[in-house]
């Protein structure tokens, strides 16, 4: 149960805002920012994000001929992309509304939260057919020019999100997050392949890396973590995280930065379930956090840091700075930062106790406990199948007394039937001949009736005589 240990793992709800003091949540991603205040902070000075042409305005150039070079050949690509779904270089300025226009935005104005089939149907039809060919054009583009650095490529599909919502600017805020939430998964879904763990990133590398550390911390309790875990004599089975462990696993199955997301919304849910059902007080930032961190630890989840920068490149921005979902991924980055930096003192340990863990010198008392459960499961499990063995030995054996008792008693059946005939044929033949005696005695008397009626008849005179 819950230990009065000091916790290895504090996070106030201060720590996860972005140091810039926006009121958004941060990320160990960004240094601590948000993802605005990061681009902004990366941005080069002096930049604009809707131009990225070299100036011409008569400042002495800062690099050499070749580089400056190489800057305008990625200007004109970007240039290039940019006509491609806007028809020029800068964004589209807005045009007043027309009654086509008006038309669209009353189709949109129908379309119910969460219904991706509905946009897509409305997306499809004749009236809107800019907003299709923009996607169509924009898509093409992405994968074309899909040896872009992945930075780059995230830059156009943000500014792309950008110039699609502006397309709904009269539309209240909530109504312009649900439509860019379908256009993110319908660009997304398509552009997956081409983006996702880019061959201009390191994103691989640093999977197998966070794989190999989480996998040397399999030695790693709850207890160590000061996890309100139900009790020692729960078997392995009734891990109370495993909900949350199967839903962070399953991130890496889903194309869509939204879905992925989805499924750490879902594994926070199930982790305060579970804690909500294994301690009597109510859940709070910590023990979420050291939850979550067991359940990484547990989990081990493929391609961990890939998903994570996936979901930061090419998700919409208000699902990772604001709201449940944003809270949920900030404070899984807190965890895979803390994994990744994790020593002894943050567990309790001394240095020699945490490095004899590492090198499989030590084991922890419970894991020791579970080891022994784990061993005599095994061979209660070995006994259970001698035992299905003798079973099915007998059974075998059964069967075969039980076919020499079948034929047996057909045996005697067909000797009572043949026995059964004989005694009806000798009854027939007794009834047959008392028939016989019967009729031939009934002849007799027949006969003596008849000699008898003609002295009768000769006496009947002489009465009338007299």
């Amino acid at each position: 149960m819950w230990t009065e240990k000091q916790r290895g793992l504090r996070v106030s709800q201060e720590e996860l805002l972005c140091k810039n003091a926006c009121g958004y949540y941060g990320n160990p991603a960004w240094k601590g920012f948000c993802s605005k205040c990061w681009r902004e902070r990366s941005r080069p000075p002096g930049s604009q994000r809707q131009d990225t042409r070299p100036s011409s305005d008569g400042v002495p150039p800062t690099f050499s001929k070749f580089e400056e070079k190489k800057n305008i050949e990625k200007g004109r690509r970007i240039n290039t992309v940019r006509r491609l779904f806007w028809g020029s270089s800068s964004p589209p300025k807005p045009q007043e509304t027309s009654e086509s226009h008006a038309k669209i935005l009353k189709a949109y104005e129908s379309l119910e939260p969460g219904d991706f089939t509905g946009f897509l149907k409305i997306l499809r039809s004749p009236s809107s057919q800019r907003l299709q060919s923009r996607c169509t054009a924009f898509l093409n583009t992405m994968e074309a020019y899909h040896d872009l650095p992945i930075q780059k490529q995230s830059d156009l599909v943000q500014d792309y999100y950008q110039s699609f919502a502006e397309y709904f600017r009269s539309f209240p805020e909530a109504q312009v997050t649900q439509i860019m939430e379908h256009v993110e998964k319908l660009i997304m879904t398509r552009l997956h392949k081409w983006v996702f763990c880019h061959d201009s990133c390191d994103d691989e590398q640093k999977d197998l890396a966070l794989q190999r550390r989480i996998r040397s911390l399999n030695w790693v309790t709850p207890q160590m973590l000061s996890v309100p875990f139900p009790d020692e004599k729960t078997p392995v089975s009734g891990d109370p995280f495993l909900p949350a462990i199967t839903a962070i696993i399953e991130m890496d199955a889903k194309r869509a930065p939204q879905d992925k997301l989805a499924c750490v919304s879902k594994c926070s849910q199930h982790i305060f379930e579970a804690l909500s059902t294994s301690n009597n007080e109510p859940a709070n930032a910590d023990d979420f956090l050291t939850s979550l961190v067991y359940v990484v630890l547990k989990a081990n989840p493929p391609r961990l840091h890939s998903n994570m920068q996936y979901m930061i490149r090419f998700g919409l921005p208000h699902s990772l700075m604001a709201g449940e979902s944003g809270y949920y991924f900030t404070n899984l980055s807190c965890a895979v930062a803390f994994i990744e930096k994790l020593d002894g003192a943050a567990l309790n340990l001394s240095a020699d106790e945490f490095d004899g863990y590492m090198r499989g010198q030590r084991a922890p008392s419970a894991l020791t406990k579970r080891q022994q459960m784990a061993g005599n499961t095994r061979k209660l499990l070995e006994e259970l199948q001698g035992r299905q063995q003798r079973l099915h030995q007998d059974v075998d054996a059964l069967n075969t007394q039980l076919q020499k008792w079948v034929q047996v008693v057909h045996s005697q059946l067909d000797e009572a039937t043949s026995q059964f005939d004989k005694v009806q044929k000798a009854i027939t033949a007794q009834a047959e001949a008392s028939q016989v005696v019967s009729s031939s005695a009934q002849e007799g008397s027949q006969q003596r009736v008849d000699q008898q009626q003609p002295n009768d008849d000769s006496e009947a005179p002489e009465e009338t005589l007299c």
